[in-house]
């Protein structure tokens, strides 16, 4: 069962457009995954799976780092809050995308950091520990800052209770990380064990996700596929640009840009799409950003892993190939 957990962690991007795929040729399979049980949405229960696994993976020296290397994790923080929301603005707007997909792709914009890129980072030979303090400390700003740049953006022309998006993710994503810790802190052995299975659960729950998105606005995608996906695509790879480079513009690092490049590309696009659902359930095309989004940053991020391990690092770090010289 671990092996067979491990190959989803690891192929998760390929899962990802498998679902993808059975959205668009199955919908009525998935639409379960926008309803609710008991009362209780089942995309948000999804989300507090895939949060939980977060938290189980987390710890308190995780934030640390905040103290001791502030300016990093500012500049991080900073870049995170402004350059993706910036770019969706400026996408939407370029593209003239109408209001609920502008809404979802702004969501995605001021979302925090995803799960993901601390893997994508390792892969890339990135500093992990800023990654990971990154992607902690964007999600604990998220309660405050996703619903208040959010309506800086959209709230004059699309309405929506930026108060009510705070307490849905603190009830999403805060409450869930902050069990995990719980679990993690007062039953290590049971964490423990569970850090073995979790990713793969959330990897099956983001595509679940993804799937019933897709196939809830299958027809709306039909007819505006190729604009939404170019969006999203330039999304992605201009955070990714732009991350690395306000980072070296600051005088970080090689290995801290390419951290704060993924970090800053790739959003908690799971999030984006479950605050979508709740707060502007008036537009179903909402959602659309951020499905596509989940589905695509895990393949773009394993591209830049290649990009970085392959040719990047060898040919731009000054440090490259110190490390494996002192081992």
């Amino acid at each position: 069962m671990k092996q067979i957990c491990a190959m989803i962690g690891k192929f998760f991007g390929i899962i990802a457009i498998i679902f993808l795929i059975l959205g668009m040729t199955m919908p009525q399979n998935f639409l379960w995954v926008l309803g609710k049980v008991g009362g209780v949405s089942v995309l948000s229960c999804l989300l507090g799976v895939v949060m939980f696994g977060m938290g189980t993976t987390l710890n308190l020296k995780d934030f640390a780092l905040v103290l001791k290397r502030p300016i990093d994790v500012l500049v991080g923080a900073c870049a995170q809050f402004l350059i993706m929301p910036g770019l969706a603005y400026l996408l939407a707007t370029a593209f003239g995308l109408d209001p609920a997909l502008t809404a979802g792709v702004v969501l995605v914009g001021t979302c925090p950091g995803g799960t993901s890129s601390n893997v994508i980072t390792f892969m890339s030979k990135g500093d992990v520990a800023l990654s990971v303090t990154m992607t902690s400390v964007s999600t604990v700003l998220s309660p405050i800052l996703t619903p208040f740049i959010t309506y800086m953006i959209i709230g004059q022309k699309i309405a929506f209770d930026p108060v009510g998006m705070f307490f849905s993710i603190v009830q999403i994503v805060i409450l869930p990380i902050c069990l995990g810790l719980a679990v993690k802190s007062f039953l290590p052995k049971l964490a423990e064990t569970a850090v073995d299975y979790l990713p793969a659960v959330s990897s099956i729950a983001i595509s679940l996700i993804i799937a019933g998105v897709i196939g809830a606005s299958r027809d709306l995608i039909l007819k505006t596929s190729g604009l939404i996906i170019l969006v999203v695509i330039l999304h992605n790879c201009c955070g990714y640009a732009l991350g690395f480079g306000l980072a070296r513009l600051c005088g970080m690092s090689w290995k801290k840009a390419v951290a704060l490049s993924v970090e800053v590309g790739m959003q908690n696009s799971g999030l984006a799409t479950g605050l979508a659902k709740a707060h502007f359930a008036a537009m179903p095309a909402a959602t659309v950003p951020g499905a596509v989004f989940s589905a695509w940053h895990n393949i773009s991020g394993a591209v830049l892993a290649w990009l970085f391990q392959n040719y990047l690092n060898p040919k731009f770090d000054p440090e490259y190939g110190k490390d494996e010289a002192k081992a």
